[in-house]
């Protein structure tokens, strides 16, 4: 048996005993996620079998070489894991691989989690069938938490499988393909156990970093300014969300009748619908991108979804920039963060985000200063400077895409495991 098919079985054993122990809910969860991934896996065949193949269409295997060359780029030039994920072809027959499922509370903006064995604790939980992700979410609406499904295109297993290219993302432009397989890639790289916000924001500063040096090695001026733009105005929809995130969150905690709390969600985020309009007309010239997001009226568990994905990104391009975009560098400050608890894991992102500190995350004793560093963090605003304190972390989950461009999604079981 080979290793893949060996870990797989431990896994999909230690998974199902696990979901024996917690109950019939639990035991199908984890048998859909099971079967679900071995049917990934069995569709799976080597991408040189495909382009050697007479019968691959010209356009997908023009793809598939391109995927290949992204594959090559992000070990070479990021100094992402050299393995055999992303040198397979997997045609799922569907348009995508999972439905992930966010809840939050009525009134919270934090997602309710989900614990698994190994992995830890994650912000949402991944079906490989509508239905499935349907069902569970009307079980959660039904016990009052605001929901928010979605499909995705690609996950990961963190290195233990050698995840395979997907006919859900194959065929999207190249700066949006070799996006997800840069991003999947840096979640074998770098994992912390319950942690999603922190795995999250270190992937997707890695994809823009990486597809920055691609588009300037393999792209042309369109291409560019196209990616320029899509970057523009998905900065401009995330600080939308994260502005009114933080608004709701002040909302909450203030002590008003239910009634009120009510009425006031309402009135918030009726507010943001029409930012959004405006945004749309003024900025973006009635591009579309994000409608179908707010189209069914937007709640707590979509905000969450955002959070997840964005919060902390600009510590991690801090800490890029303070390492001088040296990837292996920065690689290894990442993990020395990593190391840290998360109190102090939080605070030292934090004060990477307001200021670029703390600077010492590099040498043998680097563990020692970031921590001290991070300890600084939290002391009171007055006592570190007189600039306004920043907005208050809090967990995202989903990193929810415009039509047509959906974010990538960790691999949605308790066999997530870290490598």
């Amino acid at each position: 048996m080979s290793r893949r098919g060996a870990l797989f079985l431990v896994a999909a054993c230690a998974a199902l005993v696990v979901a024996a122990i917690g109950g019939c809910a639990t035991f199908s969860y984890y048998g859909q996620a099971v079967l679900g991934h071995l049917d990934v896996m069995n569709r799976a065949r080597p991408i040189e079998a495909q382009l050697a193949d007479g019968a691959t269409p010209p356009e997908l295997r023009a793809k598939l070489a391109r995927a290949l060359e992204i594959r090559e780029f992000a070990t070479r030039e990021l100094g992402l894991p050299d393995n055999g994920s992303y040198r397979a072809y997997a045609d799922l027959e569907r348009p995508y691989v999972v439905w992930n499922v966010f809840a939050a509370p009525e009134f919270s903006v934090e997602p309710r989690e989900s614990c698994f064995p190994v992995v830890g604790c994650v912000s949402y939980r991944g079906y490989y069938g509508q239905v499935d992700a349907d069902a569970f979410a009307a079980g959660q609406r039904a016990e009052g938490y605001d929901v928010f499904v979605y499909g995705v295109p690609a996950y990961s297993t963190l290195g233990w499988f050698d995840d395979p290219v997907l006919s859900t993302f194959v065929r999207y432009p190249d700066a949006e393909l070799a996006r997800l397989v840069f991003h999947e890639l840096a979640h074998q790289l770098v994992y912390v156990k319950g942690d999603t916000m922190f795995n999250e924001s270190f992937a997707v500063a890695v994809e823009e970093e990486g597809v920055r040096r691609w588009l300037a090695r393999h792209g042309d001026e369109r291409e560019r300014a196209a990616y320029a733009q899509q970057r523009e105005r998905r900065a401009q929809f995330v600080e939308l969300v994260l502005r009114y995130r933080g608004r709701l969150e002040a909302f909450y905690r203030e002590p008003l009748p239910v009634d009120e709390r009510k009425a006031g969600k309402a009135r918030l985020f009726a507010e943001m619908a029409a930012d959004y309009r405006t945004l749309k007309a003024e900025r973006w010239g009635g591009w579309p991108g994000y409608d179908r997001w707010f189209e069914r009226g937007v709640n707590n568990a979509q905000l969450a979804s955002v959070a997840t994905y964005e919060e902390r990104v600009p510590a991690f391009r801090a800490l890029l920039a303070q390492e001088g975009g040296d990837m292996a560098r920065f690689y290894g400050a990442v993990k020395r963060l990593a190391q840290l608890d998360q109190g102090a894991r939080d605070a030292a992102l934090a004060a990477l985000a307001r200021d670029g500190t703390p600077a010492a995350t590099t040498g043998p004793d680097a563990p020692r200063r970031v921590a001290a560093g991070a300890r600084r963090a939290r002391r009171p605003a007055a006592r570190r400077s007189r600039r306004a304190p920043p907005c208050s972390p809090a967990p995202r989950s989903c990193r929810p895409p415009p039509d047509r461009r959906a974010a990538p999604r960790r691999f949605p079981t308790g066999m997530r495991t870290k490598r």
